[in-house]
């Protein structure tokens, strides 16, 4: 039993859905006739064969057939089920989502959310204010003073400072009505010893608020002001706090990682402040853990190109190889910005400005020539063990450039580079293709979910296709259809599954819509529903199109039918059974009808 208050969201989320507005945020496209074209975002590829056609509100890629309509493009995009999509579009939308009776369990844990958050904001006006409006804040006033965080930004980031006392946050709270185990679950306090009540997390410290994508307070970050360790200090995981899942400064800068195409991804959340305070405003931090695949999906909702830019020491360099690692295959274009000296990129704004560290961006590497450079730089290849060691590092990210023109231009370089025959990195190249290694640590497979694949393409299923395209846009030629070609007995599954469907809606007087249809349809059934209504006629017109078309199938059923009688006047006449001269006169009869057709 369907739910109407549910159907009626839908519908509202649907009509207020621009397919064309939606798939530009992800895929550039160009307009041809009543069509826009791109490249394919589910499969790499060079020559476009993605195809949108706004007025029809479904998209198809002629590569690896992926189609559907805008929650389909979205459930693909993003990585959700369909009604997740739906739900996210709903919520850029400002759509509420139709409530339903949840259970005492959702409730509860809905309500716990609500006050971990509510007791997160008032803990960053707690800080905040302790920074601004206080003598306690002193310490962290001059610390951010000497990284030269101006008020604006303090104030932009709500960034406060938690003062030098072991209970000063939970006394405050706990006065307030603020229950102890709130504060524990936000990550706020810890228990002492012995059941001796709670001591505050955060002390001596100036504090980052960390927020998630939609701007709400999850949790906290505290750096402290002297030698002290841990030297960072974040909440630790909660029911809002995810390391994995978050990126700091995402929900500020992910308009202008629209705007400029990339994010720039640094370290730690310091760094991030001092770029975006240079007036960078498309940069996001990793929260004190390796870049994740999460972190990559995050990204990729704005922007097609990821520049790494962590610091310039061995360790940052290493945690820019294991990024690089899990940002290769997923389809983004991946640059790296060096940062000369040793620096981190907030060192290096400090002492050269933000101009500087705009012109490292203009300069960032892509990554091949970045792990060229490493490679040589790091990797001792005097010798011929170093310079097989030195070509093995290269071969997984030349394997995954597409374009021959720049593997040939790189294995040019590798081999002068290395001194090696160009043939012999041309063969290793050739065999890491056929049996690849595993891949580093931390790799993750491809987020291409899709591959393009060739698929058999005759007369018969064009034919079906343009009926479908007529049918879907009036369903009463299927009353002419049926009494040329009965719908069960056409050939292809996905075609004769979507006529059945229309066919079943026809009958209860209901039209079509791509919502419904997708709920209904098979995902090969959808996608190929979405070629037909896609694809381009010629200089046809629809009318003459479907006449076509229609005796193409027809032909098809006749020939069918003819080989079916055929076999059974053979068969009786072999069993002396003298049905078969019914049998023998219906199959010329047909033949007759098909080569009438033929002549037409």
């Amino acid at each position: 039993m369907r739910n109407e208050q549910l159907d009626e969201f839908v519908e509202q989320v649907r009509a207020q859905s621009d397919i064309l507005q939606v798939v530009q945020t992800y895929v550039s496209l160009k307009k041809k006739g009543n069509r826009y074209w791109g490249c394919c975002p589910f499969h790499g590829e060079k020559t476009p064969s993605f195809s949108v056609v706004p007025d029809k509100g479904f998209f198809y890629c002629f590569g690896c057939h992926a189609g559907g309509n805008v929650f389909k493009f979205i459930s693909l995009i993003e990585n959700v089920t369909y009604f997740e999509a739906i739900k996210l579009q709903a919520e850029k939308l400002g759509i509420p989502l139709p409530q339903r009776q949840r259970t005492p369990q959702e409730l509860a844990r809905d309500q716990q959310k609500a006050d971990l958050r509510k007791v997160n904001e008032m803990a960053r006006d707690f800080f905040h204010n302790c920074l601004t409006l206080t003598k306690l804040g002193e310490p962290g006033k001059a610390y951010f003073a000497k990284r030269s965080i101006s008020p604006e930004t303090i104030e932009e980031f709500k960034l406060g400072y938690a003062p030098e006392a072991w209970d000063k946050l939970s006394t405050a709270f706990v006065k307030r009505g603020v229950k102890e185990e709130f504060l524990l679950e936000a990550g706020l306090a810890a228990e002492r010893k012995n059941n001796r009540g709670i001591y505050d997390r955060f002390r001596h410290r100036v504090i980052i608020p960390i927020a998630d994508e939609r701007g709400r307070v999850v949790g906290f970050g505290g750096r402290v002001l002297d030698d002290s360790t841990p030297k960072y200090l974040n909440t630790p995981e909660t029911i809002l706090f995810n390391k994995r899942r978050l990126l700091f400064g995402l929900d500020r800068s992910h308009r202008a990682i629209s705007k400029a195409g990339y994010a720039i991804v640094v370290e730690g959340y310091m760094d991030a402040i001092s770029v975006f305070s240079a007036g960078i405003r498309n940069v996001v931090a990793s929260l004190g853990t390796a870049f994740t695949a999460e972190h990559c999906k995050l990204i990729m909702r704005y922007a097609s190109a990821i520049y790494f830019c962590y610091d310039s020491d061995e360790a940052g360099q290493k945690a820019t190889i294991r990024a690089l690692s899990i940002v290769r295959d997923s389809g983004a274009t991946v640059r790296v910005i060096v940062v000369p000296d040793g620096k981190d990129p907030d060192e290096f704004i400090r002492k050269h400005g933000a101009q500087a560290f705009q012109e490292l961006v203009q300069k960032a590497l892509p990554l091949v020539e970045y792990r060229l450079q490493y490679v040589l730089k790091h990797i001792n290849h005097d010798t011929l063990e170093g310079k097989v060691k030195a070509l093995h590092a290269m071969l997984p990210v030349l394997a995954g450039i597409r374009e021959s023109a720049v593997v040939i231009e790189y294995r040019k370089k590798l081999s002068s580079a290395l001194l090696l025959e160009e043939g012999i990195i041309q063969e290793e190249l050739r065999r890491y293709g056929r049996n690849p290694q595993m891949p580093e640590e931390g790799a993750v497979a491809s987020t291409h979910i899709r591959q393009a694949t060739r698929q058999v393409d005759s007369a018969l299923k064009r034919a079906g296709r343009i009926v479908l395209r007529v049918a879907w846009q009036d369903m009463g030629i299927l009353v002419h259809l049926q009494t040329m070609v009965p719908l069960e007995s056409i050939v292809d599954d996905n075609q004769r599954e979507v006529l059945l469907y229309l066919q079943e809606l026809a009958v209860s007087r209901q039209n079509p819509n791509e919502v419904q249809a997708a709920e209904k349809l098979s995902e090969a059934a959808m996608a190929e529903l979405s070629r037909a209504l896609v694809e381009d006629l010629g200089n046809r017109n629809e009318a003459d199109a479907y006449n076509d078309a229609v005796r193409v199938l027809r032909h098809a059923y006749l020939n069918a039918c003819y080989t079916r009688h055929a076999r059974l006047a053979e068969e009786y006449l072999q069993a002396g059974n003298t049905a078969y001269i019914a049998e023998l006169n219906e199959a010329k009869k047909i033949k007759s009808e098909m080569e009438e057709l033929q002549f037409e």
